[in-house]
């Protein structure tokens, strides 16, 4: 940006009069905000466990199965006792927090890349038009708190470092967000590496040795650390149980997925080259072009051992690297179409218009016509028969097991061991996402599913032996059973297994 024709006050200012548009167009594309959705089912009990260790009796090696790889959980539930915090309230603040790192971030960046502000309003924009990265299991906004979306945004932050040449704190970005979200922080760090090796000769020989030491410190998690074991191939019936996580092997993608994530290198090469040929790629830029396209080549390395279904190979979803190959495309998108080699005077302005009007269409659209029904922002559970369900089940004791229709998180739009922090005999989509980490975890979950069977033809009888057999007192369901009834909302009720 032209820094000679506004102040960098100026610029701090515009930042900040787009910081809350910025909030809410993205939560308005991500279809609202809402507490407890999707894959909060994770985070939230493993934060609800380390409050109250005594939570979850039967579930808690199912939470630790991914929880103990992160100090997420830790942290939260650290600031949720430091300042009295509902979990609620905490992580409705860590979802702004999120999106403000991230426009923050995407700001930083765009002030080394572009030329006028008005381009990085419309690289702000941009980012808020929420989409999927094809066949990988990621978007690139959620509608509601997660730590990998804080991660990105601290990658994106060392992306702006490096481009400044600060490189420790580019490191400490990084460093951070390894404690967070470990998977997005790797291809970000490996982003860094490469891209320091680039920009500054003089850290190779570091760059070398910390490769040294990582490489000991992985073959040590590997063997005897909290990684040990996950460098052995998955078996048949491991496999089976993720069955519907096609996302997880690229080498089975159609051509069509292949082509939508590959467009994004070919983007960025194309307009790599051409910014060079117009002699506007710094030292800087150049590192960041090559450290973001190395991440295709430990893609390319890591897909002999994914097809092999090495668990670690499968674990680190390797796909994921082209969401950090759409964010590089986005911004260079960007810069193409509202500056170009030679931007006139209103070009930048006309594309921040255009794109931004773009999302306010696309945001109404999904708020106001996809899903009416939805507030903007759901802050707590929803207040429906679910809600009233969940609220009950909260009053019963803490050790309480609990039987329900194992797609009932998508059906009611969160889980009960999240809404009622109460154990649950099984939740289908989300616990066989978790037994991808552990196949113990993947085998309890194939089990328990073939054990309900169909769950609207469940019988009294074998309502209690499950619960005889697994330690359940409650069941919820829709359907009228002949067992002690023990709370109703609607057409929701809880019935009494022992």
């Amino acid at each position: 940006m032209d820094a000679g024709r506004t102040s960098s006050r100026a610029a701090h200012a515009l930042l900040l009069l787009c910081l809350a548009p910025f909030v809410v167009l993205c939560t308005m594309n991500a279809a609202t905000y809402r507490y407890g959705a999707s894959d909060q089912a994770f985070y939230v009990p493993a934060v609800l466990l380390k409050l109250h260790p005594d939570a979850f009796p039967r579930d808690a090696a199912l939470i630790h199965a991914q929880a103990h790889l992160t100090v997420v959980d830790e942290v939260i539930a650290a600031l949720s006792s430091a300042t009295g915090a509902t979990l609620p309230g905490l992580f409705a603040v860590l979802y702004v927090a999120s999106l403000a790192l991230l426009a923050s971030a995407a700001w930083l960046v765009a002030s080394r890349l572009y030329r006028t502000r008005w381009a990085g309003v419309a690289l702000l924009a941009a980012l808020t038009l929420r989409h999927s990265i094809s066949h990988t299991g990621t978007n690139t906004l959620e509608g509601y708190f997660h730590p990998r979306q804080l991660a990105f945004g601290l990658g994106v932050l060392m992306l702006a470092f490096m481009l400044r040449r600060r490189l420790v704190a580019a490191a400490i970005a990084i460093v951070a967000a390894a404690a967070i979200h470990p998977t997005t922080a790797m291809w970000f760090g490996l982003w860094l590496a490469v891209g320091v090796a680039v920009l500054d000769q003089r850290w190779r020989r570091w760059l070398l040795a910390a490769g040294v030491a990582a490489a000991v410190a992985a073959v040590w998690a590997l063997t005897n650390g909290p990684l040990a074991g996950r460098f052995g191939v998955m078996d048949q019936d491991w496999l089976a149980t993720l069955d519907t996580k096609d996302y997880l092997f690229p080498l089975e993608w159609r051509a069509t997925t292949w082509l939508a994530n590959l467009g994004s290198i070919a983007a960025i090469v194309v307009i790599y080259y051409w910014r060079r040929a117009a002699g506007l790629v710094s030292d800087g830029e150049a590192a960041l072009a090559l450290g973001g396209l190395s991440l295709v080549v430990a893609f390319a390395a890591l897909l002999p051992l994914n097809a092999s279904h090495v668990a670690l190979a499968v674990q680190l979803q390797p796909a994921r690297i082209f969401w950090m190959l759409d964010l590089l495309a986005t911004i260079y998108l960007v810069w193409a179409v509202a500056e170009g080699p030679s931007p006139g005077r209103q070009r930048p302005a006309y594309a921040a218009a255009v794109i931004v009007g773009l999302s306010l269409v696309r945001g109404g659209y999904v708020t106001f016509v996809e899903f009416p029904m939805r507030p903007v922002a759901q802050l707590n559970l929803a207040d429906s028969d679910w809600g009233r369900a969940m609220a009950w089940a909260r009053s019963t004791d803490r050790r309480s097991g609990w039987l329900a229709d194992p797609y009932h998180a998508v059906r009611y739009g969160t889980s009960l061991r999240l809404s009622a922090e109460r154990d649950v005999f099984v939740e289908a989509v989300k616990d066989t996402a978790m037994g991808m980490y552990d196949r113990d975890v993947a085998m309890r979950t194939r089990d328990r599913i073939l054990a309900v069977g169909d769950f609207a033809a469940l019988t009294p009888q074998r309502a209690r032996e499950l619960g005889a057999t697994y330690g359940l007192d409650f069941l919820v369901s829709e359907q009228t059973v002949d067992l002690p009834l023990a709370f109703q909302s609607g057409p929701l009720r809880i019935y009494r297994l022992r």
